[in-house]
């Protein structure tokens, strides 16, 4: 029972996220995107610095995007509304800026690229948010025939790459469409009841990839969406043949509290999806609470009735959970992971929601804006063929 102890009090140790220099540096693993993609959707960070919040490591004040550089992420990934006049509204008249539109994500990007890391778009193809429970569709759009909506689509998603590859900062990955499930732009690009015109529609916004990637030095991989993998393949099934085939790789979400998918069988959904699609698979949102405590007036997204027994909501249960996750997808062959929003600490930044950060229990840093241990899953032993 003591030895036990004492290997876990060491084990501990080890993988902490501590803010004092007499921590030992764990053994880091670095891997490349071609390798394996270790990512993280920062979307939320211009906001949160410019609205006081601080982030730390090893107890100095530092850049949370070099901190992702350190602890092995490779892709940064950031989301891209139409029109989002809503984010600079909800500052009343402390609004000065959108966020999440192309001055926004340019400015993350170039961000992102001078420190050497790679870059995921996710086109949201609305003014708010698009999920699986909507998609909006722009109101700068709305009303179009499918034919204009058709060339409205090809034309916003090429020139939007166009003038960041004019800065040297093209995408190494497209999302076009954020959680598809119901399709995009509805209702014309409803993926079931309108199949034949979503896919008109999705392949007008494959082919501006295309054409902005043959005119640019770096060509992106194009990623299909979809949220929870128990959706996926009914999802897929006939697309390939009424023609929807230009796409290099499947993603999916997998959140703990929405998905009936155990942990253990990740493996075999991508092994599934590989086989029968022949394309590359990645996990492109998911994340695991660190405590069930809330650090602002803001509601927690958390649901503690679905966490795991064998990851209890703690810095070390979080950790572990996001490694064995990983070991799931290398094991099934997948090519990659991103963690959903790690950085949304609280400040004074406003949602819809409020102020404050609704996924401060999910984060990668503590209430003080500290890093925790499972910053380190990305730099993990993994057998990565």
């Amino acid at each position: 029972m003591m030895r036990l102890f004492s290997l876990t009090f060491i084990l501990g140790i080890i993988l902490c996220g501590c803010e004092k220099n007499q921590c030992q540096e764990p053994q880091r693993f670095y891997y490349n995107p071609g390798q394996f993609v270790m990512g993280a959707d920062l979307s939320f960070t211009n906001q949160i610095l410019d609205h006081n919040g601080v982030f730390s490591d090893s107890g100095k004040i530092t850049d949370p995007y070099l901190i992702f550089q350190k602890y092995g992420a490779n892709v940064i990934r950031f989301r891209l509304f139409h029109h989002p006049e809503w984010t600079r509204k909800v500052y009343g008249q402390e609004g000065k800026q959108m966020y999440s539109d192309f001055y926004d994500v340019k400015r993350a990007i170039s961000r992102v690229k001078q420190l050497g890391m790679q870059v995921c778009l996710d086109f949201h193809y609305s003014d708010t948010w698009a999920d699986p429970g909507k998609q909006i569709i722009p109101e700068a759009w709305d009303g179009l025939d499918l034919k204009t909506l058709r060339d409205s689509l090809y034309q916003y998603t090429y020139y939007t790459l166009k003038r960041l590859d004019k800065e040297g900062l093209m995408p190494e990955y497209i999302q076009p469409g954020n959680e598809i499930n119901p399709g995009f732009l509805l209702p014309k690009g409803d993926r079931w009841q309108h199949t034949r015109d979503f896919i008109y529609l999705m392949n007008a916004a494959i082919q501006a990839i295309r054409d902005a990637g043959n005119e640019s030095s770096v060509q992106p991989k194009v990623i299909l969406h979809i949220a929870q993998p128990e959706n996926t393949i009914n999802w897929f099934k006939g697309l390939r043949e009424e023609g929807l085939k230009d796409y290099d790789i499947i993603g999916f979400s997998y959140y703990y509290i929405w998905s009936t998918v155990p942990l253990s069988n990740i493996s075999n959904y991508i092994e599934q999806l590989r086989s029968k699609y022949n394309k590359e698979v990645m996990i492109m949102e998911t994340a695991y609470p660190w405590t069930t405590l809330n650090a602002d007036n803001l509601s927690n997204i958390i649901a503690t009735d679905k966490l795991l027994p064998d990851f209890p909501a703690n810095r070390l249960g979080q950790y572990h959970y996001l490694v064995n996750l990983t070991r799931e997808i290398v094991e099934g062959g997948g090519k990659g992971i991103f963690y959903w929003e790690p950085e949304w600490i609280t400040s004074g930044m406003m949602t819809s929601g409020g102020q404050g950060s609704a996924w401060d229990c999910n984060t990668f840093f503590d209430f003080s804006g500290h890093v925790i241990n499972a910053m380190n899953f990305m730099t993990d032993h993994y057998d990565i063929k």
